[in-house]
């Protein structure tokens, strides 16, 4: 944690809450990096995964389920990455099941590289520094709004926002 000076010569009302570790142990429990597979709690990742899987095909004769994940070693570190222009990232890693009438295989698949986040809550991409920028989002449903044309007339419409 950064501590933080107060050269304010109004002494503090509030104690502000450290937004940056905020951001970083959001992403922790998102990715749930240093947590064995079978101790991982049912979110961030893990939490996805579980909502896709397990998937059949029509005459459920063939599954493939989802057992767990894991997250490699990053192949280049933060300094190398900015200097090579590549992206700070790990490899991700998911066990799968596949179960068909004749047999039952396990097998370990590379998904591909997760950006990881940097102490300082950014991320490296490309070989530069991001930030990811919140927004607000309507939440799923319809809504009728009405906005004024330049020629004084009132127009009505209505959006349809999706769940997914």
């Amino acid at each position: 944690m950064i501590k933080r000076k107060n050269f304010a010569k109004i002494k503090e009302v509030y104690d502000l809450p450290d937004l940056l570790d905020v951001q970083l142990d959001t992403y922790r429990e998102f990715l749930q990096m240093d947590i064995p597979s079978g101790e991982k709690k049912n979110q961030g990742l893990q939490e996805v995964f579980g909502e896709i899987f397990p998937i059949e095909n029509a005459d459920r004769s063939v599954k493939l389920e989802f057992i767990s994940y894991s997250l490699g070693k990053p192949k280049y570190t933060m300094g190398e990455s900015k200097n090579r222009s590549l992206t700070y990232a790990a490899p991700l890693k998911v066990k799968f099941r596949l179960t068909t009438p004749h047999e039952t295989k396990e097998q370990d698949a590379y998904f591909g590289e997760i950006p990881l986040m940097t102490e300082t809550g950014t991320f490296i991409i490309n070989g530069d520094e991001r930030v990811v920028v919140s927004q607000l989002q309507r939440s799923p449903g319809v809504s009728f709004e009405e906005e004024l044309h330049p020629t004084g007339k009132k127009i009505f419409y209505g959006r349809v926002i999706p769940y997914r």
